[in-house]
């Protein structure tokens, strides 16, 4: 029974990096496979050092099967990059099997000529997916980049933490008694003189 190293990653801690494991170990199941280890991690697709994905290559022994569920999962790497993880994966020995990826479920077993012959089909592919995953993500690095651009256009604020209602609430009130300096209604506000000046000049706008 081939032994297999299940890899699960997500972008952000908010995002659930596991979301994926059972699709995983149920796959692992139905192909035979022993599940040696599970390694996830939450951590941009587009970096190289990823610390599981490092223990897992360290662990891995010649001819286990790397298993991720899309090849995104893996990499949304540059192409240098890309070059470098492959090679890694490649000098192993591992067999990379991506379950969202049909031609490449054939790894699992066949050793043979044919097993060879569909490595060369699903390295072409997998390169394939790896260069549109990191087309993807330059895109939506790009339409971030715009979206931004065009709220700084409208004079809209970028980035920063949001108002807190409170603390302007608490300000207003101080402002509104008229009898306070403006270092006075900052310490009992808990805020910086700037930021009074800053309401005050809200509460002087017209509604």
């Amino acid at each position: 029974m081939s032994e297999a190293h299940l890899y699960l990653r997500a972008s952000t801690k908010d995002q659930d990096a596991e979301r994926a494991k059972q699709l995983l170990l149920d796959f692992a199941h139905h192909h035979n496979l022993k599940v040696a280890g599970i390694y996830a991690e939450n951590i941009s697709g587009t970096k190289l050092d990823r610390p599981e994905l490092s223990r897992l290559l360290d662990t891995a022994a010649p001819g286990d099967v790397l298993l991720v569920e899309s090849v995104d999962r893996l990499s949304r790497l540059s192409q240098e990059d890309w070059s470098h993880l492959k090679g890694a994966i490649e000098a192993k020995r591992l067999r990379l099997v991506v379950a969202d990826l049909p031609t490449s479920h054939m790894l699992v077993n066949d050793k043979g000529i044919t097993g060879q012959v569909m490595q060369v089909i699903n390295s072409m592919l997998i390169d394939l997916m790896a260069t549109m995953a990191r087309l993807d993500q330059e895109k939506r690095v790009e339409r971030i980049k715009q979206g931004l651009e065009n709220k700084r256009a409208r004079g809209e604020k970028v980035g920063g933490k949001g108002r807190d209602q409170k603390k302007w609430e608490k300000v207003a009130d101080l402002l509104k008694r008229g009898s306070l300096t403006m270092d006075e209604i900052a310490k009992l506000a808990g805020v910086g003189v700037a930021t009074v000046y800053r309401i005050k000049r809200e509460l002087s706008q017209p509604a």
